[in-house]
């Protein structure tokens, strides 16, 4: 059994910076996918940003792609999503999510999820 508590988020002015954490609690090993998914009020989710507890591998959202960075710290158990320049349209909430099956993080519909934490940029 995998659990994931998230911590970051807030609000932040158009051009500002934030970082969200999930700390990753239970077993996981080298096959598991890690991300970042968002859900806007009326909007489906999407997902934001991936990579694999193994390896350097990482995918972006275009949306997304040269402002915000997604990490992870092995021996702390945490992966992070680093947003920079920070625009209206990213306000959402914004869940972690993990999965040994990469195929259910690639259809949106990974087994473990975070309880979710609201970035709001004004406009």
């Amino acid at each position: 059994l995998v659990h994931l508590m998230q911590s970051g988020g807030g609000t932040v002015q158009s051009g500002g910076s934030l970082r969200l954490s999930c700390a990753v609690s239970g077993s996981i090993d080298s096959p598991y996918s890690l991300a970042w998914f968002r859900q806007a009020p009326g909007k489906s989710r999407e997902g934001v940003s991936f990579i694999m507890w193994a390896g350097g591998n990482t995918h972006y959202a275009e949306a997304v792609k040269g402002r915000f960075v997604i990490s992870r710290d092995n021996a702390k158990s945490t992966f992070f999503l680093q947003m920079n320049n920070l625009r209206p349209e990213d306000t959402a909430m914004y869940y972690c999510a993990a999965d040994r099956v990469m195929s259910n993080m690639l259809k949106g519909s990974p087994t473990y999820w975070g309880q979710g934490t609201q970035v709001s940029v004004p406009s």
